[in-house]
This record gives C-alpha cells, sequence and structure tokens, in this order.
C-alpha cells in the first residue's frame, strides 16, 4: 500500500497516481473514518505483490511510457520531475506496518520511515542520504529516478503455519534497464531528461528476500520503529529535565508562599497583641472586596474560558485512550477522530462553564452568551479550515477534503456541538450563582501604580518563558512529527506557572498569562519554518503558518483557561 507523498520543500501531499505510480487499477482507499479524511491518511493499492515465503528476484511491477507526442503523458511527466525536483518522499506500507527505507553507509545502516521519488543533484538544496549512496558520482542538475526496490521481509513464527510480519525494509535504487530482457544488477542509473524528443519508458522492478527475526526486541510490530527512532534517548532526558525544572520551580515557590504567610501571620499575632493600635490592611486584605470584581468584556471572557473547558477535557480524554493504547498508530486516523467526536460530544461541557460565569459576572444577554460560546471558538476554527481547504484546492493538493466531508464537519457543529451547548448553557443559568468567600465592594478600589514588569504584557512574556523552557526541546519532536513526518510517542508535560500579584484586575490577566506560553512556542514555530525546513515560496510558508497560529491560538484558550480556573480557586 503506497500512502499520500509529501515534501520538505512545498507544501502540500499528493496521491501516488498524480507523480504516474504503479498503482492498481482498482485502487482501494482505506482508513476512510473522519480524521483520516481530514489529515489524508489514506493508502492506495499498488502493483506489488508478495507470496509469502517465496524469494523474488527482479519483478517487473508495470512499465510507464511518455510519448511527446501526447499531451496527457507529458503533463505526467512533467509532474514526476518536478516532484523529484521538490523532493517528495514516498510512504509505503505493508501489512499495516510503515515500510523502512534503508541504506548502507560508513557509519552502519541509516533509515527513516521514507525515500524519495528520485534524486535531484543540485548546489542550492540538501540531498537524501539514499541519493548520496546510491548515486555517489551523479553530474550536478541531473534527476535520476528511484525505480528499483530491494525489500526484505522480516517475520516470526507464532505458531504452526502462522507468522507475524514484523518489520519491512526497502533499499531503493535507481536502475536503468534493457526493456528487451530485464536485470537488476545493472549499475547504471536511469536519469531523466529534462526535455523529450522521442518517447521514454520507465521500468519499476522489485526484489524481495524474507528473514526470520531471531531479536527477541523485534518480534513485536513497530517495535523497530520506536527503538531505533532518532534521538529517542534525548527525549527522555528532556522530559526528566522538564520534570525536575517545575519540581525545583515548585519547592521555591512553596518557600515563598510559606514565608509570605508567616510574615502575614506574625503581623496579626503584633495587631492581637495590641488592640488599641490603629489596624491598618496590609497584603490581601487590600484587595478582598475587589477580587472577584468582574472583568471587562465579560462575554467574550466567558466564551473563551467555556471553550478553553472543552478543549482541556477532550485533550484529556483523547490523550487517556492514547495512553491505554485505545488510538494506536495502526488505526491511522483514529486519534483526530476521536478527538473531533470527543470535542463534538462535550459541547455542553463549554456552554455549562461560559453560562456559569457569565452568569457569576452579572451578565443579562444570555442569548448572546449561549451562541456565541456555541459558534465563536468553532466558527474560527472552521473559517481557517476553510480557508486552508481553499489554498490547497488551488494547488490540486491530496489533502483537499471531499464536499462530503466538509458536509459531515458542518452537521456535527451545527446539529451536535450546538444543541449540547445550548443544553449546557441552560442548565449554567439555572444554577445558583457561584458563591464566594468576600463580598464585592460597591465603588472600585483604585489599583495603585505598578512597575514596568508587573503590567499585563511583561507578565505574560516572562511567567511563559518558563514553561516554554521545559518544553521546548519536545516541540523540536513534535514538529518532526507533525511537518518531518517522524514519530512521535510521548505526550509530555503540562506546566503551570503560578503568581501572585496585589491587583483585583486579576481575570483577563490569569487568562493571557496562562495563555503566554503559546507566544513562545508561535515563536519557535517561526524559528523551525526559518532554520529547519526546506518550504519554499509564499503558499508553503502562508499555510505553515497559518496552521501553527490556528494551533497556536486553541492551545492559548485551552492554557489560558486552566491558570484562571487556578487562580480563582487561590483567590
Amino acid at each position: 500500500m503506497a500512502g499520500r507523498l509529501s515534501s520538505q520543500i512545498q507544501f502540500g501531499p499528493f496521491l501516488p497516481s498524480q507523480f504516474d505510480q504503479c498503482i492498481s487499477e482498482k485502487s482501494n482507499f482505506l482508513y476512510s473514518n473522519l480524521g483520516a479524511k481530514l489529515f489524508g491518511e489514506t493508502l492506495t493499492q499498488t502493483n506489488i505483490k508478495f507470496d509469502f515465503m517465496k524469494p523474488q528476484e527482479c519483478v517487473e511491477v508495470c512499465r510507464k511510457t511518455y510519448d511527446p507526442k501526447d499531451s496527457t503523458s507529458m503533463r505526467l511527466y512533467k509532474a514526476l520531475l518536478q516532484g523529484i525536483k521538490l523532493e517528495y518522499n514516498r510512504y509505503w506500507y505493508l501489512d499495516n506496518i510503515p515500510v523502512i527505507a534503508c541504506t548502507n553507509t560508513l557509519y552502519g545502516e541509516h533509515c527513516g520511515r521514507s525515500f524519495p521519488l528520485g534524486c535531484y543533484f543540485t548546489d542550492s538544496q540538501r540531498v537524501a542520504m539514499i541519493c548520496r549512496v546510491q548515486l555517489p558520482n551523479a553530474p550536478n542538475d541531473s534527476v535520476n529516478i528511484l525505480n528499483h526496490f530491494k525489500f526484505k521481509i522480516f517475520y516470526v513464527q507464532v505458531g504452526p503455519s502462522k507468522y507475524h510480519i514484523t518489520l519491512v525494509k526497502v533499499i531503493p535504487m535507481s536502475i536503468g534497464h534493457d526493456l528487451k530482457d530485464l536485470k537488476c544488477n545493472i549499475d547504471q542509473p536511469l536519469t531523466l531528461k529534462k526535455e523529450l524528443s522521442e518517447p521514454f519508458t520507465i521500468a519499476y522492478t522489485y526484489s524481495v528476500t524474507y528473514e526470520e527475526v531471531k531479536d527477541t526486541s523485534l518480534n513485536r510490530r513497530w517495535s523497530y520503529l520506536i527503538s531505533d527512532e532518532p534521538n529517542a534517548k534525548i527525549q527522555w532526558v528532556s522530559i526528566i529535565n522538564s520534570v525536575l525544572v517545575v519540581f525545583f520551580l515548585t519547592i521555591l515557590v512553596a518557600i515563598v508562599l510559606i514565608r509570605t504567610l508567616r510574615r502575614d501571620f506574625m503581623r496579626y499575632d503584633k495587631l492581637d497583641s495590641e488592640p488599641n493600635e490603629t489596624q491598618e490592611e496590609f497584603g490581601w486584605k487590600l484587595i478582598h472586596g475587589d477580587v472577584f470584581r468582574a472583568p471587562r468584556y465579560p462575554m467574550l471572557f466567558s466564551v473563551l474560558v467555556g471553550s478553553g473547558m472543552q478543549m482541556a477535557l477532550m485533550s484529556v480524554i483523547t490523550l487517556f485512550f492514547s495512553c491505554f493504547g485505545i488510538l494506536s498508530p495502526v488505526h491511522r486516523g483514529a486519534f483526530a477522530t476521536c478527538a473531533i467526536a470527543v470535542f463534538v460530544c462535550l459541547g455542553a461541557s463549554a456552554g455549562f462553564t461560559s453560562a456559569c460565569l457569565y452568569k457569576f459576572f452579572g451578565g443579562l444577554r444570555w442569548k448572546t452568551n449561549i451562541l456565541m460560546t456555541g459558534l465563536f471558538v468553532p466558527g474560527l476554527v472552521m473559517s481557517v479550515f476553510l480557508l486552508i481547504h481553499t489554498v490547497l484546492l488551488g494547488l490540486n493538493s491530496s489533502g483537499v477534503v471531499s464536499f462530503t466531508t466538509i458536509l459531515s464537519i458542518l452537521a456535527m457543529w451545527l446539529l451536535v456541538s450546538l444543541p449540547l451547548s445550548l443544553i449546557g448553557a441552560l442548565f449554567g443559568f439555572r444554577k445558583r450563582v457561584i458563591t464566594v468567600p468576600t463580598r464585592t465592594n460597591q465603588i472600585p478600589r483604585q489599583v495603585p501604580p505598578q512597575a514596568c514588569y508587573t503590567r499585563t504584557l511583561p507578565t505574560m512574556l516572562l511567567t511563559g518563558l518558563l514553561p516554554f523552557g521545559c518544553i521546548f526541546i519536545q516541540l523540536f519532536f513534535i514538529f518532526n512529527s507533525i511537518w518531518g513526518q517522524q514519530l512521535f510517542f510521548m505526550f509530555g508535560f503540562l506546566f503551570l506557572v503560578f503568581v501572585f500579584f496585589l491587583n483585583y484586575r486579576w481575570w483577563w490577566r490569569s487568562f493571557l498569562t496562562g495563555g503566554s506560553t503559546t507566544i513562545y512556542v508561535f515563536c519557535y514555530a517561526v524559528h523551525y519554518y526559518i532554520f529547519k525546513t526546506q518550504y519554499k515560496g509564499f503558499t508553503s510558508g502562508f499555510l505553515y503558518l497559518t496552521c501553527t497560529a490556528l494551533v497556536s491560538s486553541l492551545l492559548f484558550i485551552m492554557l489560558g483557561k486552566f491558570y484562571t480556573f487556578l487562580k480563582r480557586c487561590c483567590h
């Protein structure tokens, strides 16, 4: 089975048929769940067929002939040339496990989850390891296609006449076959011409061998992918480092709080021992009558907190299922499908949280609150999704979502999530107002002048820096899994930074402070785009930054909700 092809230079996946690969005439698209359709996790049946335990040598898969007099074949030839120059990579699967592309180097075997359509040698861009090893003497500005594939299938016997495939390796090669007598032991590579003056034929071939697994560490499917994932040890070290940083920061905050409380208790004891002295308020007593005063723009605040609650619960539930292996990588698209389904079903939690908070603030426009909770954040996501979809449609990319899938998403949003949000909001408005330990003064207390570092923007930047320092190493691997097509099997940690200020205008500050880490996440994404990826052109940059901005915004809302909840509990 062949997955969609993707590139590190141009944003936008394509199907194998768009590069004229050897696919079955009755091409089957599997994994047609909602998540697979949204993210293009579909597989196409190829013409490569194996008879298990029967080695084969130099078997022809198909032939592709390009006639300069035929406009259709020349369009496919130009697409193939362009795909090689843009470094589009193949992703193959056998028995529902990824095929690993390997090549032998001076430092040992080098393997990866994908391999290129072909090799394009130029001074202006990086050349894949497979190309450097297979074609060491290729001239500059030459285009060679990888048209021969040496498979090695590893298996383990689990019973009488019962076997499990545990690993599949392939060595792609470029061979200029003699079309009259196909042989695969030719050292001459197949070079593609920029312009054709006569019909040109490409023969695709493969060989396959089998080997029984003796290493017990590789007798389980996917075990090689996890154990051999690059920098896996670095991920564990970074996780341990993050845990230690959070642990010591927690101890530091606890020490500061204990010293502050001890100082306050000493003052109270002193006042109790001197009853005739004038009792001057200090510390938290200065703002106890204003701490629960409604913030500015209570409608928007309650809507964002409600949506943050919905996304937080969705993340917890989805990650819970993932931790227990229910959403494994074997079931492609299952993670995204589960996340979408859980998000839709949790519309009631958003409506309930938003309504309770808006009622606590004394808001009167409850109908507007109900509609905004169900429409604002999902509508923002849907708008960005349609924008990205339109751009991919212009690129003729396989990432384009079908019209029926878009209708399904709209139906889930408007017919399931929105009514649930309405029901949750009705329960929230009928619930008693949230009780607080102090009464809010009628006249707001004047906030004293603050130092520049205690204002909202500096506070956001300073408090967001600490948790970002704990996760930035993990971010590298997460971005590699998204944009570099590498496996990521760690779920990471959620870090919260707690800050107290003598300022009752804490509602928006707590929300913005909690989400401030995503500012650094977005900045890191820009850094990753500039220095780590090879995307070129306005369209690729626009799609990359749009996707990153959308995810950062949703993460901002979710983390902001967490921090608002903590601050309200502590106050």
